[in-house]
């Protein structure tokens, strides 16, 4: 695979005070394989260059919106202009810039979920599957390293065919009103028209549901959703449960809440097959519980010989020196890296590296959000899970 040169990557969005754009920029950074070139930071054009000088950035290739950067980009020699994007924006600035971004000829790397809605989400789907650019959608907890253990065991049949799932994110930021206390990220993330009509679902359920089809390699059939708002004067859903059917027959239920007071950012996990079953959380990401049948049971633990290739090809460092978060975001960044250099090369990328999350993971959370909405207003409650492209 060659490597000559660092990947130029770009940013929309990430202006000061983003808590994701910065995310995504470590990460993006960390191994060394893409370098900051420009980026259109906000739509504020002072607080894009305010942010362009923070960062380093030649002012003229600071820009005032993406559109701008876009042109002037492509306009500059193959060897100088931004290779990749990364659109690190509220909701609803997702579909436009990706859209003309793949038109420009840039890779993407999106933050979750893919669109505001559904129907923009159909509308993206053709425009990324007929692009000869790669996607990425930044679906954060699949990078990490027991959470590939755990996916390549169930592929290998270590635990049996999967009977039933549970997985639950617990958050208790949303325990009040923080909307109306001038807090940037509350204010857009409960804002129907800047994040869509899901509010938790939408924001932290969809990385459930994810997590559940990554790592049994099962898709959701049918499911059954209760929304709730339980802060007065909020607008979308700050919690709720969704059952699960699986296209095996297996079971499942979804549990997700921002109001659960003191409750930090524990997504957890349990997946039982037919020989053993598997349990992780993300506040403990480094371990992964295996049990089976009148047996003690087994702690695997990230960094060790023992774990398979997907674990082996995503961590960085040996057992006993945590790798969390930022990390995960990393892997899926040198993964998506390493695919554009293996195409470069007119090369096969390993099976491992195409292990990201993409297209088909963003249009399967979108419709899990409509049905979900779906599903809370009416009375037959069983929805099919049916995803139109």
């Amino acid at each position: 695979m060659s490597t000559a040169r660092k990947l130029k990557l770009g940013l929309v969005g990430g202006g000061p005070g983003s808590f994701i754009g910065a995310i995504h920029l470590n990460g993006a950074l960390m191994d060394g394989m893409f370098e900051l070139v420009c980026g259109a930071f906000s739509s504020n054009p002072e607080k894009s260059r305010q942010r362009g000088e923070e960062l380093m950035i030649d002012p003229s290739r600071v820009y005032g919106n993406y559109d701008e950067m876009f042109q002037k980009e492509v306009a500059l020699p193959e060897d100088q202009r931004m290779d990749v994007v990364a659109i690190v924006t509220p909701n609803n600035v997702h579909f436009d810039p990706t859209v003309k971004a793949l038109k420009h000829g840039f890779h993407v790397a999106l933050d979750k979920p893919l669109t505001l809605n559904y129907a923009e989400a159909k509308a993206l789907y053709p425009i990324v599957k007929n692009s000869d650019r790669r996607f990425l959608l930044t679906h954060t907890y699949t990078g990490y390293p027991m959470i590939k253990q755990a996916k390549q065991m169930v592929m290998n049949g270590e635990i049996g065919e999967v009977r039933k799932v549970y997985v639950e994110y617990p958050q208790g930021w949303l325990y009040k009103l923080l909307e109306t206390e001038n807090n940037k990220q509350a204010e857009w993330r409960t804002d129907p028209a800047r994040n869509g009509k899901a509010g938790c679902m939408g924001d932290i359920g969809t990385h459930a549901f994810n997590m559940a089809e990554y790592i049994t390699g099962l898709k959701v059939t049918k499911i059954c959703a209760d929304l709730y708002i339980k802060i007065p004067g909020r607008p979308i859903d700050d919690d709720g449960v969704v059952l699960l059917g699986f296209e095996n027959g297996a079971s499942g239920v979804l549990m997700a809440s921002q109001t659960d007071t003191g409750c930090e950012n524990n997504l957890k996990i349990r997946v039982y097959g037919q020989k053993g079953g598997l349990e992780w959380e993300q506040e403990l990401n480094n371990s992964l519980t295996v049990r089976f049948p009148n047996e003690p049971a087994r702690i695997f633990r990230a960094g060790t010989g023992y774990l398979g290739s997907l674990a082996q090809e995503n961590t960085r460092t040996p057992a006993g020196h945590p790798e969390g978060y930022i990390e995960a975001f990393a892997n899926h960044y040198r993964n998506f890296a390493r695919c554009i250099y293996a195409d470069r090369a007119g090369q096969k990328p390993k099976w491992e590296w195409e292990d990201y999350p993409g297209i088909e993971d963003g249009i399967r959370g979108m419709a899990f959000i409509d049905l979900v909405l779906k599903s809370n207003e009416s009375d037959q409650k069983w929805t099919p899970f049916v995803v139109e492209k």
